[in-house]
């Protein structure tokens, strides 16, 4: 398991073409097991879900976010389909459904770290709600000397 930086980048814009953005810097593991590259990372009051692990499954062609905590959710990216699924917070259940309109998987070949970009068009409940963007990127951690 190797120690990583992950960087998210997330953009959000509501029907009134209004955008939110967030970014958050994060400390956070990965691994590869079976073919699959594995990045875990807890999330933070930046980003309204402190007290989260965030885990990401990266395959060749889908990448499915999984949430655990004071909020549980699971959500699969690929590329053109649609994906539903419940988001389970203290104060209820909503359905969510996403439509993946790009996704890009870059890694580097000798250390698998990865780059993700997907952007996705966002549902609650059956009401759209926003087109959202989202950037991650994973780095080594680089050992400090001194």
């Amino acid at each position: 398991m190797k120690n990583v930086v992950v960087t998210i980048i997330g953009t959000q814009k509501d029907e009134q073409k209004e955008e939110s953005r967030i970014e958050l810097i994060t400390l956070g593991r990965c691994y590869s097991k079976n073919g699959v590259n594995y990045i875990l990372y807890k999330d933070s009051e930046i980003s309204g879900l402190e007290g989260v692990t965030t885990m990401l499954k990266v395959y060749d062609k889908q990448v499915t976010l999984v949430r655990t905590g004071s909020v549980e959710h699971k959500q699969d990216f690929r590329l053109g389909e649609k994906s539903r699924s419940a988001y389970v917070t203290p104060y209820g259940t909503m359905q969510m459904s996403i439509v993946t309109n790009s996704l890009e998987i870059t890694s580097d070949s000798i250390t698998g770290i990865k780059d993700l970009d997907i952007s996705y068009e966002l549902e609650m409940n059956g009401q759209w709600q926003s087109a959202n963007t989202l950037s991650i990127s994973i780095r080594e951690e680089s050992k400090r000397g001194y």
